[in-house]
């Protein structure tokens, strides 16, 4: 079995910790690691390392060819609904913002994104917001608007676009199989290609970039701060920590989100945090107890939506402070 890399593991032990939890089936569990490994038995061999046995063969068609070649452009892609829930507060008809999908030349083919702005006239910061392992879904699409609102351009690049897009793509096992497979470097790449594109969009302020993203989305959100001098603020929320030795490229200031109820991803953030104060960053976090890991998107844990209310407080607050100086 060949190894897995970063977020190959990071995925699977997710997917574990819902079977666990009772939110994924032991099917679903087999199948969405299979869509991973790329094999029942390095499957099995994963999850058992993990403690966890599941035996039912996976659903589905076969699960060889999972992401379309790379450049792969999707077809007409169909308009997002709108997400339902405790945190639905900025529709896409809401007066104040201008949002729409988008595309742009990438490295490897049409990068797809959604792109919301205030509606009123003016210069704004740019951002960069990075979804999670479901690619960029409704919910993506309204935290982007959520951000417009309060006074930013914000850009949230579709990471699945190499395999043709979250929408082309469809089943959210495969969108995540199709994320994790990605060469980093190559997600990193299309974050920059996204930067650049957006920095050229009229009423971008330049010299004034942030970025923020969610579970994979945060780990890629270490990425590309520690990747781009013009990532002036960046905040990751429960996302994997970075290459360590990437920490000197730091130029920005991260203020990161932790679950207080999230060990699996909690357990790095001591060697993080010793490489930010050996190399001098501005890196400070926050935990949220009693949270778990995803507590930021509430229709999935409605139970935590004071906690994921403060914690957007506080990233439109940082955001505001470091981007317009207020």
């Amino acid at each position: 079995m060949a190894e897995l890399n970063q977020y190959q593991r990071y995925l699977i032990e997710e997917f574990a910790e819902e079977y666990r939890e009772g939110r994924l089936s032991r099917r679903e569990l087999l199948r969405r690691t299979v869509l991973i490994t790329g094999s029942v038995t390095a499957a099995a061999a994963v999850l058992s390392a993990l403690g966890c046995t599941p035996s039912a063969a996976p659903a589905g068609p076969p699960v060889s060819g999972t992401a379309a070649p790379a450049g792969t452009v999707a077809a007409a892609r169909p308009t997002a609904t709108p997400v339902v829930g405790p945190e639905a507060t900025v529709t896409p008809d809401d007066p104040a913002v201008q949002a729409r999908e988008v595309s742009f030349p990438g490295p490897a083919g049409t990068l797809y994104g959604y792109l919301a702005r205030p509606a009123a006239p003016g210069s704004y910061p740019g951002v960069i917001v990075i979804h999670e392992n479901m690619g960029l879904v409704p919910h993506i699409e309204e935290v982007t608007r959520r951000i417009a609102k309060v006074g930013f351009i914000a850009l949230a690049p579709d990471l699945v676009s190499r395999a043709g897009g979250t929408k082309a793509v469809g089943d959210p096992a495969r969108i995540a199989a199709a994320l994790s497979q990605a060469n980093p470097a190559d997600l990193t790449a299309d974050l920059l290609t996204s930067l650049a594109w957006l920095k050229a969009q009229p009423g971008v302020q330049p010299n004034r970039f942030g970025a923020f993203g969610f579970c994979f989305g945060g780990g890629y959100t270490y990425r590309l701060a520690l990747a781009s001098p013009e990532i002036a603020a960046a905040v990751p929320f429960y996302g994997p920590a970075p290459p360590l030795d990437q920490v000197p490229n730091l130029q920005g200031k991260i203020w990161a989100v932790y679950a207080g109820n999230d060990a699996r991803i909690n357990a790095s953030i001591p060697e993080l945090e010793a490489a930010m104060k050996a190399n001098g960053k501005d890196f400070s976090y926050q935990i949220f107890p009693g949270t778990a890991h995803g507590f930021h998107r509430t229709t999935d844990n409605p139970a935590h939506l004071e906690a994921a209310k403060e914690a957007w407080q506080k990233l439109v607050d940082f955001l505001t402070r470091e981007l317009k100086g207020a």
